[in-house]
C-alpha cells in the first residue's frame, strides 16, 4: 500500500539512493524518442516497448521483444539503442526540485549515489546534461542483475558505508520500487507508484530551508 505524508523528511535515514531516468533526470522524451525509432526497426509494437522498458536494462528489453534473437544479436540491437541514446539530449534536464536536493544534501553531509539501468557512459553524459555531479554512481555495469534485482541497490549502500535497511531509495517506475524493497530500503515513488512514501517531485523532500519552488 501506498503511503503518504504532506512532507517526508530524510532525518530517518543515514543516505539517499536515486534512481536516474525519470527520478533526478527528466529523459523522458529522449528515452521514448529513442526507444520508438528502435520498435520501428525492428518490427515490434512502439507502445509495448514503452510498457516494457522502464527500469529495465536495454539488452532486457531487446530480448523480451525479440526472444528470435540469439545472444548476439541481442547484444548487437541494444547497442545500436544505446548509441541512440548517448546522442539524443533534447531535453533531458533535471527534475523538479533535484538540484535544490542535491544542493541540500551536501550541505548537510548525508551521503547519497545514484543507481541506474543506464551503463556508465549514458549515466554521465545525461547526469552532466542535467548539472547533476553525483558522489557514486552504480551504473549497469556495475553489476551482474539488474532492476527489479536489489544488487544496485545493496552496491550503492555498501559503497556509502551504510545498510540498506537506512536507506531511502527514490524512484519512479514499478521495477526500481521492487528492487529497492528488495534490498531492504524504504522507497519513495514518484508518478504515483505504489511505494512507502509518495512524492509529488523532489522539492517534497527538501528541507525548509532549503526548499525554493519555481514560481509557476
Amino acid at each position: 500500500m501506498t503511503h503518504t505524508s504532506d512532507r517526508p523528511t530524510l532525518e530517518a535515514f543515514a543516505a539517499v539512493l536515486f534512481d536516474m531516468d525519470g527520478t533526478l533526470v527528466d529523459s523522458d522524451a529522449a528515452v521514448e524518442r529513442s526507444w520508438r525509432a528502435w520498435a520501428r526497426e525492428y518490427g515490434v509494437d512502439e507502445e509495448q516497448v514503452l510498457a516494457v522498458m522502464p527500469g529495465h536494462p536495454a539488452a532486457d528489453t531487446v530480448a523480451r521483444m525479440r526472444p528470435d534473437l540469439d545472444p548476439a544479436d541481442v547484444a548487437a540491437a541494444a547497442a545500436a539503442q544505446l548509441e541512440r541514446e548517448y546522442h539524443d539530449l533534447d531535453g533531458v534536464a533535471a527534475t523538479p526540485g533535484a538540484l535544490d536536493l542535491v544542493a541540500a544534501l551536501g550541505r548537510s553531509g548525508r551521503p547519497w549515489a545514484v543507481v541506474t539501468s543506464a551503463d556508465a557512459r549514458l549515466a554521465g553524459i545525461r547526469l552532466r546534461a542535467a548539472g547533476i555531479n553525483a558522489p557514486v554512481v552504480v551504473d549497469r555495469d556495475a553489476v551482474t542483475r539488474g532492476k527489479p534485482d536489489p544488487e544496485g541497490y545493496r552496491l550503492a549502500a555498501a559503497r556509502l558505508g551504510v545498510a540498506p535497511r537506512d536507506c531511502l531509495v527514490v524512484e519512479d517506475t514499478a521495477t526500481g520500487a521492487a528492487a529497492g524493497r528488495a534490498a531492504g530500503a524504504t522507497v519513495a515513488g514518484l508518478k504515483g507508484i505504489d511505494a512507502d512514501l509518495s512524492l509529488t517531485d523532489l522539492s517534497d523532500l527538501v528541507p525548509h530551508s532549503s526548499a525554493r519552488r519555481t514560481p509557476e
